[in-house]
């Protein structure tokens, strides 16, 4: 009892006997008392407010009928941190959205909007945007340069064919979902994402056909669904997804690896991916490599004190090798048909 009241008076311990606790009880306090709440007041417009905004840091607009918030109102609320105005009927968003310097979740969800403005990527402080359930066809297309503090991009069930060419920039990025729309490829360089927890892009239906190879190399991803798309074959990378511990993929036209093998569980999958991407390039070097040395494809030009490779040998040397000037010209198009090159020459003897 003397240890605990001596941590208490040392302020180690609330009254409850939890560290921090009173600290944290008068930080939700304050919170609280900044909070203005206008949700689900029937509103179709809102009314003119006398009231100081610049001490606002949540502002709760949502579960109204609003059609369009005043340039004025957004551009007072200079402390905002959350601004909620889901479940509207808003077409569009001010442009003064970019006032918001503190600005760190906002939450437009269930509205009419086709475009987001241009402005939101002077909201810098913002870590959480949730997009879902409008009519977006697209996003801004340099919103990743600027947003290098968010965390969680939600945009499902929209509208898009594609998302921004700047997403790989978004490297505080922990969560992606793009669920819902009409997705026809993911962005270039998502290796870059390297925080990437949670990826959806389920229900892309028949737009979405194949994923990028990038997509394996997201050392932190620990979920992936890519439900219901039309992917027939899944990248190879995908057997490095090492922390990956949740993975859907119904609903595709499956062929590699085959679905039976994805029902096994994500260590089988692994295995087939891992093996597939090992083994690709053997195959490769044998089909055709061996064939060009067997036949004399290549002429070698021997430099003193270099030993001639025997003709049935595979090893290649590059540097024996001369160049084909004059390839696109007539005169060689004969020289390079399938049958000139893959026959014995006449003069050479007979290959066993």
């Amino acid at each position: 009892m003397r240890e605990m009241g001596e941590k208490r008076r040392r302020g180690h311990l609330n009254p409850a006997g939890f560290a921090g606790g009173l600290h944290d009880h008068e930080e939700k306090k304050k919170n609280e008392e900044h909070k203005l709440d206008m949700s689900g007041m029937s509103m179709d417009a809102l009314p003119h407010l006398t009231m100081s905004l610049g001490q606002v840091t949540i502002l709760d607009l949502s579960n109204n009928n609003l059609e369009s918030i005043p340039e004025s109102i957004i551009a007072r609320l200079l402390n905002v941190v959350v601004l909620d105005v889901r479940s509207n009927q808003l077409k569009s968003l001010p442009n003064s959205i970019g006032c918001l310097s503190k600005l760190k979740v906002l939450n437009v969800s269930g509205n009419l909007l086709e475009s987001l403005p241009n402005t939101i990527e002077e909201c810098r402080a913002l870590e959480e945007l949730h997009a879902n359930f409008n009519e977006l066809t697209k996003l801004p297309d340099t919103l990743g340069f600027e947003l290098h503090s968010l965390r969680k991009l939600s945009v499902n069930s929209n509208k898009l064919a594609q998302l921004p060419f700047s997403t790989s920039h978004m490297t505080a990025l922990r969560a992606l979902d793009a669920r819902l729309n009409c997705l026809r490829a993911l962005p270039d360089g998502l290796e870059n994402l390297a925080n990437l927890e949670a990826l959806n892009v389920s229900q892309n239906f028949q737009f979405l056909r194949e994923l990028p190879y990038a997509v394996g190399l997201l050392a932190s991803l620990r979920e992936l669904d890519v439900s219901y798309n039309s992917i027939a074959a899944l990248p190879d990378s995908m057997g490095c997804l090492t922390k990956l511990v949740r993975f859907s993929a119904v609903g595709n036209p499956l062929v590699s690896p085959p679905m039976d093998v994805v029902e096994q569980g994500l260590d089988p999958m692994r295995a087939y991916l891992t093996a597939r991407m090992n083994g690709d390039g053997k195959r490769k070097k044998k089909a055709w490599l061996p064939k060009l040395v067997k036949y004399s494809t290549f002429t070698a030009r021997m430099t003193p004190g270099r030993t001639r490779v025997h003709e049935n040998t595979e090893g290649l040397l590059m540097s024996d090798y001369r160049s084909l000037n004059g390839i696109a010209s007539p005169r060689f198009l004969t020289m390079l048909s399938p049958r000139r090159l893959f026959s014995p020459r006449r003069n050479s003897p007979k290959h066993c």
